[in-house]
């Protein structure tokens, strides 16, 4: 299997060569382009009740599509993300990786997709009540709206709400005023959240949040 991100950072896409034998999976509505003779089948991402806990607290689809190239060739799918931004591709070996909802695109099949309890402190963050953790060992591309920036975490750090993408799953997440009362509300940042621990996080250079705030005075 061979990958390329292309049309980064502001408009990535991801070409997925399939060699002979080869599958991929992906969000159900994630492909843009395939060739015509790879196999597509549709399936609960995780069995029933798994599908219904990603779909409705991980903010991922009820079905994936799986691509099966059973030809004598390589063959590519092209799969993209619903908003403009970036793309990264991840190695796991037997790791894993905490997703906000909505941030995963594919995987390869070995690896395993659960949904945890991610704690009220991510809700009143804006980041959802559940987290996607992605697992094993296999490749994963996950996206998000803008560029995606990664920082070293050794003791804490101040991320804003609806920044955060992905992060290692030994890391702390706590909801904290921006500042004092009257600046955090009047000066406009709010609520942020504190990250504690040792890992990484990806962070997200734009927020739908932000995009919404900044259109609707304009609509």
């Amino acid at each position: 299997m061979k990958a390329n991100i292309e049309g980064a950072p502001a408009f990535a896409y991801i070409h997925v060569d399939l060699e002979p034998g080869e599958s991929l999976v992906a969000e159900s509505d994630a492909m843009s382009s395939m060739a015509a003779d790879l196999d597509m089948d549709a399936r609960t991402n995780g069995g029933c009740l798994g599908a219904l806990g990603k779909s409705l607290f991980g903010g991922e689809s009820f079905f994936i599509s799986v691509f099966t190239n059973n030809t004598d060739g390589p063959r590519r799918v092209t799969l993209t993300q619903g908003t403009p931004g970036n793309i990264r591709q991840v190695e796991l070996n037997g790791e894993s990786i905490c997703l906000q909802p909505g941030a995963y695109i594919a995987s390869t099949p070995e690896l395993r997709l659960g949904v945890q309890w991610a704690g009220f402190a991510s809700w009143i963050a804006k980041e959802g009540l559940f987290k996607l953790r992605v697992s094993g060992t296999g490749t994963l591309w996950y996206g998000a709206y803008g560029g995606l920036v990664e920082k070293e975490v050794d003791g804490e750090y101040i991320v804003d709400t609806s920044h955060l993408v992905a992060y290692d799953p030994q890391l702390r997440l706590r909801v904290q005023l921006a500042g004092g009362i009257f600046s955090s509300f009047f000066g406009g940042e709010g609520l942020v959240t504190r990250v504690e621990g040792k890992g990484r996080i990806v962070l997200q250079s734009r927020s739908m949040e932000g995009l919404a705030g900044w259109l609707r005075p304009h609509l």
